[in-house]
């Protein structure tokens, strides 16, 4: 049995429909705020491992201390000029302030879109299913924890939601140009967050009207390129983005190049269904046979509105496959959130259209999208409880550390050790700025400043009796042992 659904009435009302006078504009707002409490108190619960101590990964801590010399290199190497702003702020909040104010956003990006793509009257289940379906992005979940430098971006493309829900379809396009800008400067694949919102509040659909939209989108993304290759160009003396030797570029040269990292390409959409499926490659052919079956549905119904979303992601694949081909890097899964939020759309669309009459088919559509949403609403619970043992283990080792003075030094292989790997600790630099956040002092690791540890004459091998992470007090310093 699935969980009760309100059947339609006759042709379902046209998604790309929003409020043109004062009491449809009310109703909007109830819908939007109804979704939002909804989207925020799921996000909250299945968060609730990370909240008051969440993860950070080691080069979101300039953010979070806002330390802009910190993240300078970035604007070099990924043009990320919006957020360096974001880095001048000069006010520190608290790190689970933080937190909890990407996940209010993400959430409220969530209603917004669900309110975009179903509106009007006797919608509300798709719509809350919509936005939970949304919600458990694994994209979002992987990329969260660098939430204090991803907070601007997020809101960027969160205002531009919801100004799709009052502004007329003119004003909305006219603002696409800038809002690509601001948030291309942020991460390179919001943008494409922008162009399907673009394409949900579009209210009189033609292919016409969609290839002009995709062309106008072409061009915000081109002139992003040109402001942050200029900026690049005044300020480092490059025009263009240098990408940072540690990700391997192999820059193409000719049509031979562009062949020669095709492998990357393969690699990047491998990546893509095996960690979007946490691993489990059945779940990865049950999304694309979901999504095969739900752009039928959908197209055999509405052709137009199944275009409009296939142009959204279609986009935002060319524009992936592009960067993997051209600098010959993969492109990380984190980048493709706007393709899980196509794809979460589709799918509920398709389970509302076969809901119109009461039947098998409808409750099978709903079975299905609730097995994803219900699932992954597990699932991203799950991830969130895996940094406990790294932030449970370094904060007892700080209390050890409370009320002394002076830097403290790391001694020995932090990534390797057992609680690290778990939390996917990528960088020394990661537990550099978990022990400043917690003791307000300076860190010193042994494994990259070896001869100012040997100065202060710390060892240079830990003695095999440390089994765990350990403090101790060597040459009247303060330090921490790794087996």
């Amino acid at each position: 049995m699935s969980l009760a659904a309100p059947a339609e009435t006759g042709a379902a009302p046209d998604p790309s429909i929003t409020s043109t006078t004062p009491r449809q504009a009310q109703r909007t707002s109830d819908r939007l705020k109804a979704l939002f409490l909804l989207s925020l108190g799921a996000i909250l619960i299945v968060s609730l491992g990370n909240l008051f101590d969440p993860i950070v990964r080691y080069d979101d801590y300039p953010a979070l201390f806002a330390e802009p010399e910190g993240f300078w290199g970035k604007t070099l190497s990924e043009g990320r000029w919006l957020n360096y702003v974001w880095h001048l702020r000069g006010v520190v909040t608290p790190s689970w302030l933080n937190f909890v104010a990407f996940q209010a956003v993400w959430a409220l990006l969530c209603a917004a879109l669900a309110t975009l793509a179903f509106p009007g009257s006797g919608r509300m289940w798709f719509a809350g299913l919509a936005a939970l379906t949304m919600l458990v992005s694994p994209q979002t979940t992987m990329i969260a924890p660098w939430f204090n430098t991803l907070l601007p971006g997020m809101m960027v493309v969160t205002l531009y939601a919801l100004l799709a829900l009052a502004l007329p379809q003119r004003s909305l396009r006219l603002l696409l140009p800038p809002f690509t800008v601001a948030a291309f400067m942020a991460y390179t694949t919001l943008p494409l967050i922008l162009v399907l919102t673009c394409l949900l509040a579009t209210r009189e659909r033609s292919f016409k009207d969609c290839v002009g939209l995709c062309a106008l989108f072409v061009g915000s993304f081109a002139l992003a390129l040109v402001c942050v290759y200029s900026l690049n160009w005044h300020v480092h003396g490059v025009f263009g983005v240098e990408l940072d030797i540690s990700r391997d570029p192999n820059l193409a040269e000719g049509l031979a190049g562009l062949m020669a990292n095709m492998t990357h390409v393969a690699e990047t959409f491998r990546e893509l269904m095996h960690r979007t499926s946490f691993e489990f490659w059945p779940m990865a052919w049950y999304h694309l046979a979901l999504l095969a079956g739900a752009t039928v549905i959908v197209a055999r119904h509405d052709r137009l509105e199944a275009l409009y979303l296939w142009a959204a992601l279609a986009m935002g694949l060319g524009l992936c496959v592009v960067q993997a081909m051209k600098f010959g890097v993969g492109v990380p899964m984190r980048a493709f959130i706007f393709a899980w939020l196509v794809y979460a759309i589709l799918i509920v669309r398709a389970a509302e259209r076969l809901s119109a009459t009461a039947g098998l088919s409808g409750r099978i559509a709903r079975n299905a999208v609730l097995l994803v949403t219900l699932s992954y609403l597990l699932q991203t619970g799950n991830q969130w409880l895996v940094f406990r043992g790294w932030q449970s283990e370094t904060r007892a080792v700080a209390a050890n550390l409370q009320g002394g003075s002076g830097p403290i030094y790391v001694v020995g292989d932090v990534l390797s050790y057992p609680t690290a790997v778990e939390a996917g600790i990528q960088h020394p630099l990661g537990l550099e700025g978990r022990l400043r956040l917690l003791t307000g002092r300076p860190v010193i690791l042994c494994a990259t400043s070896p001869v100012t540890c040997a100065s202060a004459g710390m060892p240079d091998v830990v003695p095999t009796s440390v089994t765990a992470m350990t403090p101790a007090r060597l040459s009247g310093q303060d330090a921490i042992l790794f087996p």
